[in-house]
């Protein structure tokens, strides 16, 4: 059985917002045109679990999905060689976490959120993880 990893995945809410997510449960994440960022998602593997951030003004993490589908050419990507996967809303956290927070917090300070602000895709340590989700205070659905 392959290893549950963990990821960070980056959102204007403008363009889509967690209560999107939420509202439509799962959803092709496409639209990604960044090398690294590309591979991270083709690291990708069902079951793995996400940090959903809202970028922008927000710039907090909001909710953890997970991936339904591992990587599967972008299909908004016609003819180049893009990725995306499937992913699902599993719970919102109850007090966002803000990249102010993540910046002042010793577990957290070395997350791609903090250490390479405009990547869109990210690993996140199972410490880092469960960082966050305490901080978040998240609801467990399941």
């Amino acid at each position: 059985m392959a290893t549950l990893r963990h990821w960070v995945v980056k959102s204007e809410p403008s363009a889509y917002a967690w209560s999107q997510l939420v509202s439509e449960r799962r959803t092709e994440w496409t639209g990604i045109r960044n090398f690294e960022a590309r591979n991270n998602l083709r690291a990708m593997a069902a079951g793995d679990l996400c940090l959903y951030y809202h970028s922008g003004e927000e710039k907090a993490v909001v909710g953890v999905a997970r991936v339904t589908r591992a990587a599967a050419p972008d299909p908004t990507a016609k003819g180049e060689d893009w990725s995306s996967v499937e992913l699902e809303a599993i719970r919102p956290l109850t007090v966002p976490v803000t990249l102010a927070q993540m910046k002042k917090d010793a577990v957290l300070k070395t997350l791609p959120l903090v250490t390479r602000p405009r990547l869109s895709v990210g690993p996140v340590t199972p410490a880092q993880f469960a960082r966050v989700e305490a901080l978040g205070e998240a609801r467990r659905k399941g």
